[in-house]
């Protein structure tokens, strides 16, 4: 579909086919947490050091996290919960396709959590979701994560590699999902799902050399990027950050040499 190709195009770097996005869509869920309090200053430094597209709701899209410096694609998010609430897995829809296209976004996201109490709605919602995507052209990013009752590590391969499988078969463009933690496991789960997929950053790393070993090792094993959300714009340096991880992503830099970037640029 032509209108799909172009949108994605403004997501993943047509040389090398891999994206780097950031999510900041937190402000729903936590609140106005450290890093994307003025989400406007966070999306700039991002944007210029260049990251390619940013994960946001439709509030801070629409008071605009886009024309500010360098152009960042933008993904709205579609779903949310808060962290107050009776069921934190329980993801709702509080957008729609046709409000992200009046928005202007070049994608849309929405999180479902495989093994969830409401998992059955969840998976209702992707459909729909899908489906409007399909009618306008609009890729869609699904964040699947192993999370319930059920599911003894979030980060184990079987779950993960389940979960990336439910959202490509259900007919998103793009999985966001946990790095399992070894390259061999993560090839298996990139294996078993036809779609691309990127790695969430998941909680803060201890060093900024263990996330970007992290991601060398996810893209080695056939990842397409990453969704890295706090360890950037909570980092103390968000944009010396978002160089690194796209040196790694983009440049095919190592872990060590990407850590020799310095906040010059170099």
């Amino acid at each position: 579909m032509i209108g799909k190709s172009i949108r994605i195009e403004r997501i993943f770097n047509r040389q090398t086919g891999r994206a780097v996005i950031v999510p900041m869509d937190h402000g729903v869920t936590v609140g106005p947490i450290r890093g994307i309090a003025d989400i406007r200053s966070t999306a700039d430094k991002v944007a210029s050091a260049g990251a390619d597209a940013a994960v946001v709701h439709k509030g801070a899209a629409a008071f605009g996290h886009r024309g500010y410096g360098p152009d960042l694609g933008l993904i709205l998010h579609l779903s949310a919960s808060t962290a107050l609430g009776p069921d934190p897995n329980n993801k709702v829809l509080v957008a729609t396709v046709e409000e992200a296209l009046k928005l202007g976004a070049d994608g849309v996201s929405i999180q479902v959590n495989v093994g969830a109490k409401d998992e059955g709605h969840m998976l209702s919602t992707l459909g729909a979701v899908s489906r409007s995507c399909q009618e306008w052209g609009m890729p869609l990013l699904a964040m699947m994560y192993p999370r319930g009752r059920k599911i003894k590590d979030e980060y184990a391969e079987e779950y993960v590699a389940h979960a990336a499988r439910v959202g490509a078969e259900l007919g998103a463009d793009v999985i966001k999902t946990s790095y399992t933690g070894s390259y061999d496991s993560f090839v298996r789960v990139v294996e078993g799902c036809p779609a691309p997929v990127v790695i969430a950053g998941g909680p803060r790393c201890e060093s900024d050399q263990e996330l970007l070993q992290m991601v060398r090792d996810a893209v080695d094993a056939g990842g397409s990027g990453v969704a890295i959300g706090r360890n950037i714009f909570q980092h103390e340096d968000p944009g010396l950050m978002t160089r690194r991880i796209c040196a790694v992503v983009h440049q095919d830099l190592t872990a060590a040499e990407a850590m020799q970037i310095s906040q010059g640029g170099s």
